[in-house]
């Protein structure tokens, strides 16, 4: 069975002129149930996560600052979110369901958590909305662990994945492929194991083609024992964010290519939904709600 990470406190209330569409995390495990794609009985919800798991990727001092409500407000400003206990708390909860989506992908295939794929969050701060890097920590918890040698992180979001790229750029047993936006967010770009840069007017076929050929060349070379696929849907034409031009059918092909290839080689697939910024928040669930449509048909 498919299961889904989502916790109540995945929708954290914001300042009501804040551009990040924290709807969008309620509004798609509706839609999936509402549709029939899935059941109450694919969802779980988080534990807390254990402190020992996110020192084991981030730094004491910045966790005690999280904690203690201390970041400075250039700190704040990065992040993009003003702190609180309950969004702390929040993204704690999301770290968590990566984790353990990790572990039930091991056993079902595939797993997904509905928010996620923090991948601008660094080892000793946060950036791009992004506050503990939950890739980085469910990888390296099924690493130290036992339960994988050799870890992809195929990050497809629309933002080049520079957190996850800086935390493991030393550490052999993770490789992390970023296909992104040539002059996107961040400005300034970390060296990723693999980097495929894009021009804002990149067609599907172009797009899709470097996808595979550079992903199937990746499974064969590599050979991971498990793959993290952080599935922005920002890469459509219509977001306000993305700076490309891909559309939903293209994003829906770019999925299928991710799991096909995973599903055939048996390799299991943690999936965390990443970016969405599309003016009606209609496109951004569609978009995220294929992604899941897509695993579905596959693994099912």
């Amino acid at each position: 069975m498919i299961k889904i990470a989502f916790g109540k406190e995945y929708h954290h209330e914001l300042p009501v002129n804040h551009r990040f569409p924290m709807e969008k995390y309620t509004l798609i495990p509706e839609q999936l149930m509402y549709e029939g794609s899935f059941s109450g009985e694919n969802f779980f919800e988080p534990p807390t996560i254990d402190k020992s798991d996110l020192l084991a990727v981030h730094d004491d001092e910045y966790i005690r600052k999280l904690d203690n409500g201390l970041l400075q407000r250039k700190e704040e400003r990065r992040i993009g979110f003003p702190w609180s206990k309950s969004l702390i708390k929040r993204e704690e909860i999301i770290t968590s369901g990566t984790l353990q989506g990790a572990l039930f992908a091991l056993e079902n295939g595939v797993a997904f958590n509905v928010a996620g794929g923090t991948h601008h969050a660094y080892r000793d701060r946060g950036e791009g909305f992004c506050i503990y890097n939950d890739i980085a920590v469910a990888a390296q918890y099924l690493l130290d662990n036992k339960k994988s040698r050799k870890v992809l992180v195929v990050d497809l979001d629309v933002h080049q994945g520079n957190g996850t790229a800086k935390i493991f750029e030393r550490e052999s047993r993770v490789f992390t492929f970023s296909m992104h936006g040539a002059t996107n967010y961040p400005l300034h770009k970390e060296q990723s194991d693999l980097d495929i840069s894009l021009s804002a007017d990149i067609s599907d076929l172009d797009y899709l083609h470097l996808l595979k050929k550079n992903y199937y060349y990746l499974v064969e070379k590599v050979k991971p024992d498990v793959i993290f696929y952080q599935s922005g849907v920002d890469i459509l034409e219509n977001d306000r964010l993305g700076k490309l031009s891909i559309t939903k059918a293209g994003v829906r092909e770019r999925d299928i290519i991710v799991f096909e290839k995973a599903h055939c080689h048996q390799i299991p697939v943690m999936t965390s939904m990443g970016g969405g910024y599309a003016r009606h928040i209609r496109n951004i669930v569609d978009a995220h709600c294929n992604t899941y449509r897509v695993a579905k048909e596959i693994y099912d």
